[in-house]
């Protein structure tokens, strides 16, 4: 038997009363279980009712029998201030589990901080625990709480917070890195979403396989986001993906080194990691978070939707464009055509009034003028008669000729004018509206009259057109 030596504090004196008690040169001898004893009773004394206990749990250590033995520790920085036993029987710990599952959404678990309510006992055999009786599933997610906000206020005061999504999202993200587990339902859920959309777009997936919850999970998306950024040319973006889980089980996405490794990534990062109560801080420093892994695959096909409409618009806009010059250059080839019809029938009377004046004054020219010549002849006839025997003959001649020059002028200015009216007739036919719409064009007319601005329509009305060959009437629907 191990004995224990006392040299200064005796045991209590109720206590010694009970045994027999030895000594040596004098001194009191007790045995380690007098001892052990005697600190349980003064514990049992003092200790009479259970207390609220805050501490880490390193370790839960479940056993086989369904008991478990919780290693508990009170750190400052890393430092351990305090470090004790506890013990949790198997009919507590089954409730207790239970309730924490269904209040966080995950079974007690290692490396969480929690409130227990414990009793403080001492057994001779096995030392100083605390008996858990229960533990406060509240406490421990208010925990979780705080340490993220300061994961938050230390990210925000690096300047790194909103980094990722800052970074530039690839007009037509199709080449994605998909961080998650090939069994994952929210990775099947993603890759057919994607495959299957409606308007055939093609995406590239590379999965790049990680666990995605638990301590552990940390590590693998860490090594997986340094894989990644090594092959960045080859990818316009990157998804982080799993199904469904408590919010315990999301706290790795809490995690500084992790949030910090997203928010500097060089790629987008999309998150969808299956929960819709509080955004972990990875899915809040993320370029886009969409919840599950489905809406994901819908915001990545809504990019290529976006541009598909943006260019379906621009189209929509070269064609109404292309209409309106269209109409412009009608309208301008209408107002030609008009205005060449009015100044070629201008020009056309203008000329043939000019023809016969010209004809006109001709006529009576010709006539004064033989008239002047007959009355001269008379006159030198009869002053000079012999003299005009001699030179009558050269007279006769001179006016012969002068009578064929008349005659010649006159009918070379008729053929010259009437070779001009000729060209003007032909410059008319060309710009007659039958030759303008051989040529393609058509007159729209609405009410009787010609339309010269699309404006002057409204949905709905009835319109004529007349082509070279035909007429059509047809209603304006927009």
């Amino acid at each position: 038997m191990v004995k224990f030596y006392a040299k200064i504090v005796p045991l209590p004196p109720h206590f010694r009363q009970k045994m027999e008690q030895e000594t040596f040169n004098g001194k009191s001898v007790y045995t380690l279980t007098q001892v052990a004893q005697s600190i349980q009773s003064m514990i049992e004394r003092t200790y009479k009712y259970p207390y609220y206990i805050k501490a880490e749990m390193v370790k839960l250590n479940p056993y086989r029998t369904g008991h478990c033995y919780p290693e508990l520790v009170e750190k400052e920085g890393q430092r351990v201030k305090a470090q004790m036993r506890a013990v949790i029987w198997a009919d507590q710990y089954a409730r207790i589990n239970q309730r924490f599952l269904q209040i966080t959404g995950e079974p007690l678990k290692d490396g969480i901080t929690i409130l227990c309510l414990a009793t403080i006992q001492f057994s001779p055999q096995y030392g100083l625990a605390l008996h858990i009786q229960d533990i406060e599933p509240t406490f421990t997610l208010g925990e979780m709480a705080k340490i993220r906000q300061e994961t938050i206020a230390r990210l925000k005061k690096e300047g790194i917070f909103d980094a990722n999504k800052r970074t530039r999202m690839p007009l037509l993200p199709k080449r994605v890195a998909v961080i998650s587990i090939e069994t994952s339902k929210g990775y099947s859920d993603f890759t057919i979403t994607l495959g299957g959309n409606a308007a055939g777009y093609q995406f590239q997936t590379t999965l790049f396989p990680s666990l995605l919850q638990g301590e552990k999970a940390i590590g693998t998306m860490l090594e997986q986001l340094n894989q990644i950024e090594k092959r960045k040319d080859e990818f316009d973006c990157v998804a982080i993906i799993r199904g469904g889980g408590g919010d315990v089980g999301l706290g790795c996405y809490d995690n500084y080194e992790l949030a910090r490794r997203v928010a500097t990534f060089p790629l987008p990062v999309l998150s969808g990691i299956g929960h819709s109560t509080n955004e972990t801080i990875t899915e809040t420093v993320s370029y886009a978070n969409k919840i599950t892994p489905t809406e994901v695959a819908y915001f990545l096909i809504g990019k290529f939707t976006d541009f598909d409409n943006k260019v379906t618009d621009y189209q929509n806009y070269i064609f109404t464009q292309t209409l309106a010059i269209l109409q412009e250059a009608k309208e301008r080839t209408a107002q030609h055509e008009s205005r060449l019809q009015l100044t070629g029938s201008r020009l056309l009377t203008r000329e043939t009034n000019r023809l016969r004046s010209l004809q006109t004054s001709l006529q009576l020219s010709g006539r004064k003028l033989l008239d002047s010549h007959k009355q001269l002849l008379s006159d030198a006839t009869v002053t000079v008669r012999d003299f005009a025997r001699d030179t009558v003959g050269d007279s006769q001649n001179q006016l012969k000729l002068l009578q064929s020059k008349i005659q010649l002028f006159a009918k070379q200015k008729i053929e010259s004018d009437k070779t001009a009216i000729e060209h003007l007739s032909d410059k008319l036919t060309l710009l007659s509206p039958a030759n303008i719409l051989r040529r393609g064009f058509s007159i729209t007319r609405h009410n009787g009259k010609a339309v010269t601005r699309a404006t002057d329509l409204h949905a709905g009305d009835t319109v004529e057109t007349t082509f070279l060959e035909g007429t059509k009437t047809m209603t304006v629907e927009n």
